[in-house]
């Protein structure tokens, strides 16, 4: 960019001296034109509004180079056509022959320098101009480039962060129920619950981020509402804590698929439900007609948010705990096995995710 600033100005210098030039010599012609014209004729020569102008400073000279009149007072080289003093061109011009007396004539420009200079700033100014907006656009693109790094750096450590709380969780509840030597029901059911989410925590986990490395999975037509019965006697204490209602209707309905990637899917779900439900609230879990329906009337998801909850680490609400990858886990077990996940919701109502087989 400098490189090509420089070279306009080269040129523009150039073509303004070229300019300067060719006015200065056509002044000085129109004057010579004059001065014999006077002569031949016998009239006066008027040079009074030859030393009006701004634009040029004028001097006649005779054959001895003295000057006869005129406004400029520099010292001339009568031996050059055209010399510089300081920030001026002259022009010397010795086509008036002795005419009138007058063998040399001398035009001092005063405008050249000044548009140079005036071409100078300009380009300083544009060139100043357009690197600021080149630096902008550059600092914009970089920042839009580096958008999806930061934001992808910052759900890593959301999700380590999270993970770090829900196994802690667990564990910690693990510990405290174990600190006695006898463990009364209550406390051994607690440590059961709790080694029971570090084992779920930890499967998707593997899930996520060791999944290409797994076995081929074993694949058997399974009766999903004799594993929904059976899970659901899981969640039946997590549940009591919130005073959570499950109510379920399940019609039989066998399907291909793997047994561990089925539960994966139907727990998240209902974890989820329980999760984010509301104190005494309701969950309706409905099979029927090739369909899953599981139902909450809990805290609901914005509108504008339903299209990422399925996106790992996204998280919906900073309100309860999870770490971002369960329902990206059920997505990813849907399209494995083509099963329609449609999901409805509305802010303090509750959600509604539908299974179609």
């Amino acid at each position: 960019m400098i490189l090509v600033a420089f070279l306009y100005y080269q040129n523009e210098r150039t073509l303004y001296f070229d300019l300067t030039k060719s006015n200065m010599q056509n002044v000085a012609s129109k004057i010579s034109s004059q001065i014999i014209f006077s002569h031949m004729s016998n009239t006066p020569f008027d040079n009074s509004k030859l030393l009006e102008t701004n634009d040029y400073k004028i001097s006649f000279y005779n054959a001895k180079k003295e000057k006869i009149f005129g406004n400029l007072d520099d010292n001339i080289d009568f031996s050059k056509d055209l010399i510089q003093h300081e920030k001026h061109f002259v022009l010397i011009d010795k086509s008036t022959l002795g005419h009138l007396g007058i063998f040399y004539i001398a035009i001092e420009e005063n405008l050249y320098f000044e548009k140079i200079e005036k071409l100078r700033v300009n380009i300083i100014f544009f060139f100043v101009l357009i690197y600021s907006i080149i630096s902008l656009i550059g600092f914009y693109l970089a920042k839009l480039f580096l958008k999806p790094i930061k934001e992808e750096r910052k759900r890593i450590n959301t999700f380590i962060k999270d993970t770090t709380h829900e196994l802690n969780t667990p564990i910690s509840a693990i510990l405290m129920s174990t600190e006695s030597e006898n463990l009364t029901p209550k406390q051994i059911e607690r440590v059961r619950l709790s080694a029971r989410r570090v084992s779920e925590i930890y499967k998707d986990l593997t899930y996520i981020f060791l999944s290409d490395n797994q076995t081929e999975k074993i694949i058997h037509e399974l009766s999903l509402d004799n594993i929904i019965k059976e899970q659901l006697k899981y969640f039946e204490p997590l549940a009591l804590k919130k005073r959570i209602i499950i109510n379920n209707n399940l019609e039989n309905f066998n399907y291909k698929i793997n047994e561990d990637d089925f539960v994966r899917v139907f727990n998240n779900l209902v974890s989820n439900a329980i999760k984010y439900n509301k104190m005494g609230g309701k969950i309706d879990i409905l099979l029927k007609n090739k369909t899953l329906i599981i139902k909450d009337n809990g805290i609901g998801i914005e509108e504008k948010k339903i299209k990422d909850i399925f996106n790992r680490y996204y998280r919906a609400t900073e309100e309860q705990g999870g770490f971002g990858i369960g329902l990206n886990i059920v997505n990813k077990i849907c399209k494995d096995y083509n099963i329609n996940i449609n999901v409805e919701s509305k802010l303090n109502e509750g959600t509604t995710f539908k299974l179609i087989f």
